[in-house]
């Protein structure tokens, strides 16, 4: 599975921190949640952390619908 890339975070003065991937807003946390966001993003893979965080991240499931019939050509 490639590693995510593309991410950027940006915290707000308002204390909000807003999500973008490849130059478009993916997603916007705020209060507790954008703390916690905060705090796992520079303990971590800053990358990995902000794909989980947006839900863009694969699954390891492709593999399995990648073989279904409807999908075969």
């Amino acid at each position: 599975m490639p590693r995510p890339h593309g991410f950027t975070y940006e915290q707000r003065s308002d204390q909000s921190v807003v999500i973008t991937h490849q130059g478009r807003a993916a997603s916007t946390l705020r209060g507790g949640r954008a703390e916690k966001f905060l705090a796992e993003v520079e303990s971590g893979d800053a990358q990995l952390v902000m794909a989980r965080w947006t839900g863009a991240y694969k699954f390891g499931n492709e593999r399995m619908a990648k073989n279904h019939p409807r999908n075969r050509r």
